[in-house]
């Protein structure tokens, strides 16, 4: 019972890691990715589908993306998605595709790029943590219940410790590439 809350909050504490993961993908450093539009939601039909099921992206310049979608009748609408976005472009419309084309990273863009992936690597943790505590809330029930004993529960308790500082450490490791990564000129 014990190992299955634990293991349990280990894949979920995992996957809050690799959420955090994606999150610092969209934020871009040097060379654009097409993970800048990963989190970009476009009005297709009448439902909101992400732009990667839309559209195909190349990059032939370090700062430049070119998007070009599947069906030419979406294409208003993932140019004014993309214009609406926080990615603080505007693409250039030829009729055939759409040329996102990305500013240099000023010093200013770099700390506030820095600061996003901040607020991004705390909602990781934050994450992590509620995760723990809920868990530490199933384990406390189970020793309340007299499912098992006050030796066992303090022992899951301390593994759970071991599994948060863990999943918390790979989310300040990521943080710590990523910001090393933005400020490289």
């Amino acid at each position: 019972m014990i190992n299955d809350i634990l293991n349990e909050a280990d894949d979920k504490m995992g996957k809050s890691v690799e959420a955090t993961r994606e999150d610092f993908a969209t934020i871009r450093a040097g060379r654009v990715t097409p993970t800048v539009f990963n989190k970009l939601m476009v009005d297709y039909y009448g439902s909101p589908t992400p732009i990667q099921q839309l559209a195909t992206f190349t990059s032939p310049e370090p700062r430049v993306i070119t998007i070009a979608p599947f069906d030419q009748s979406s294409m208003p609408n993932i140019e004014k998605a993309i214009r609406d976005s926080d990615l603080g472009i505007n693409p250039s419309n030829d009729g055939k595709v759409l040329r996102a084309v990305f500013p240099e990273l000023t010093e200013e863009r770099r700390k506030e790029y820095i600061k996003q992936a901040r607020e991004k690597a705390e909602g990781g943790r934050v994450a992590v943590r509620q995760v723990r505590q809920k868990a530490k809330q199933q384990l406390e029930k189970l020793e309340k219940d007299g499912e098992v004993g006050k030796d066992d529960v303090t022992g899951a308790e301390k593994r759970l410790d071991g599994l948060t500082k863990k999943h918390t450490d790979a989310i300040d490791e990521m943080l710590k590439s990523k910001e090393a990564e933005l400020l490289e000129v």
